[in-house]
């Protein structure tokens, strides 16, 4: 069985990076926040399994896009920054189950 991993990349500021020159949105992106979340391709083939690593690619956006300390409401630029980078890791794993989970999710939050 082979380990992949994929990072979550969180792309914050688009509207910065869009203005800044080459060499800032690189270096911008190079800064930005990500986790690694090692899984097993196999475990993809359940639909538990596929839940799973869903349950930690969510987690995992909640850790690189926190809500400010003392804070009890979710602010809408943590929940939208947690969005785009569940997104991005969906989309880096390419699997068809995986990506169906993320689109009821979508659809049923939003």
């Amino acid at each position: 069985m082979t380990r992949l991993a994929t990072s979550m990349l969180l792309f914050g500021g688009l509207a910065g990076l869009a203005t800044a020159g080459t060499a800032g949105a690189l270096t911008a992106a190079l800064d930005t926040p990500s986790i690694v979340v090692q899984y097993n391709a196999d475990a993809l083939a359940t639909e538990s399994g596929t839940r799973a690593l869903y349950r930690r690619l969510a987690q995992a956006a909640e850790q690189v896009c926190p809500n400010p300390s003392g804070t009890r409401l979710v602010k809408p630029v943590v929940l939208q920054c947690r969005q785009e980078a569940l997104n991005a890791a969906v989309s880096k794993i390419h699997s068809q189950r995986l990506a169906a989970l993320h689109a009821s999710r979508m659809t049923k939050s939003g």
